[in-house]
């Protein structure tokens, strides 16, 4: 196990950003690397900032106010008389709480829900609520948003490298279609757009499959 991956395992994993990072996993690779301070989770409160000290065998700095005030777990709630289904804080929920279709009502899963915040400003009517919960958020919790988080970001690296094959298949049809085409300035530079389009897109794919 890595210093970041105990690190990790002492965050809350509300995945709220509020720490500056992407999510807790960033935030702890920062710490492990010395480029964070360990005061900058207000979902984990003092008590976490502890956890962190004893951990690195550091002093135990107060925690960061101005990242945010800590408070007792919250669960989003969505008004479903006001809720007119875009599907944004959907696309917002980091643990995947949010259930519901385009144009079809939402639900929020109260008991997966993390408290981040993060589908509040994302809705555009102001249908959602923080609700607070009748126990504390536990260890059993974040490490089921831990998984949570990771699935989603495999399923969304998945869909987008399906979206960039989709794409890449559609020019190179494109450009098949071309060749039978004469040969003029016109049909070189719509070849040479098409081609480079097809590069980069077998570039994107490259980086992301790691050859």
């Amino acid at each position: 196990m890595t210093l970041a991956d105990r690190i990790d395992a002492l965050l809350p994993q509300t995945q709220c950003t509020q720490c500056g990072f992407d999510g807790c996993r960033p935030y702890a690779e920062a710490i492990a690397r010395g480029d964070a301070d360990i005061n900058r989770c207000p979902p984990g409160d003092q008590a976490g900032v502890a956890r962190l000290a004893r951990l690195l065998g550091r002093d135990e700095p107060p925690l960061d106010a101005s990242r945010g005030t800590p408070r007792a777990w919250h669960a989003a709630r969505i008004d479903p008389a006001v809720c007119i289904g875009c599907t944004r804080c959907i696309t917002a929920c980091p643990v995947d709480a949010i259930i519901g279709a385009p144009r079809r009502m939402h639900t929020v899963i109260e008991a997966l829900c993390s408290g981040c915040d993060l589908c509040l400003p994302a809705c555009p009517v102001d249908c959602i609520t923080m609700v607070a919960q009748p126990r504390d958020w536990s260890t059993r919790d974040a490490d089921a948003a831990r998984q949570r988080h990771q699935d989603r970001a495999r399923r969304l690296a998945r869909l987008q490298r399906e979206d960039e094959v989709r794409l890449a298949a559609k020019a190179q049809a494109k450009l098949d279609a071309m060749a039978a085409e004469p040969a003029d300035a016109h049909t070189d530079r719509q070849r040479a757009v098409v081609q480079a389009a097809i590069a980069r897109a077998r570039e994107r794919l490259a980086s992301r499959t790691g050859s």
